[in-house]
């Protein structure tokens, strides 16, 4: 056994164990935490398999924006977690058949002659898979990354037209034009009074 795939079979047990961590897990921040080290140990895969890009896009995206932006959102939440522990027993039987159902179905696509296929040629030494994915990427598939973009673009706009539009559910809020056109004297107002007499 070779050192490298010694690596492998280290990173892929610990992928594994810590999918299995994510949803056996009770606390959801630590279930979380379980499904970033998940992500880690693919991304360490990856690269092992010479797939430097996706490693990469794998760390950037998913840990360092998506587990961010789900930790935060289940931290601030502050999820009750008793009444999701209540069901966990009364519907595992139906998840277990369910998983078994799953493997079933990976085990009969896997076995097939679907991924038969020839092991490709060595790549030479100065070979970037980065580099000829991104010749394929802004020449082949130009305009359909162009369109991709523009749907993303569109989304993203609607997400923050639709954030950003006026309730009328009573919350006071800031209005900075209004507050751009104060003066000194609206701010402070100087009251006069008598002093007071000794009776």
């Amino acid at each position: 056994m070779t050192f490298e795939l010694f690596i492998f079979y280290v990173f892929a047990t610990v992928s594994v164990l810590s999918a299995v961590g994510v949803v056996t897990m009770r606390n959801p921040v630590y279930a979380a935490l379980f499904l970033i080290l998940a992500f880690f140990t693919s991304a360490a895969t990856w690269i092992l398999l010479e797939a430097e890009f996706l490693g990469v896009v794998l760390v950037l995206v998913y840990v360092g924006a998506v587990m961010v932006l789900f930790l935060f959102v289940i931290m601030m939440l502050d999820i009750n977690i008793d009444p999701l522990r209540e069901g966990f027993i009364r519907y595992l039987p139906f998840g277990i058949l369910i998983a078994v159902v799953i493997a079933a179905e990976i085990i009969m696509v896997l076995s097939s002659d679907v991924f038969v296929m020839e092991i490709p040629k060595a790549a030479p030494l100065d070979f970037s898979n980065t580099k000829a994915l991104g010749e394929i990427l802004y020449t082949d598939y130009v305009y359909p990354f162009e369109l991709a973009a523009v749907i993303l673009l569109v989304a993203m706009v609607a997400a923050i037209s639709l954030a950003m539009r006026k309730r009328n559910d009573g919350t006071k809020r800031q209005i900075p034009a209004d507050q751009i056109r104060t003066k000194s004297t609206d701010r402070l107002r100087v009251v006069k009074m008598k002093s007071e007499e000794k009776l």
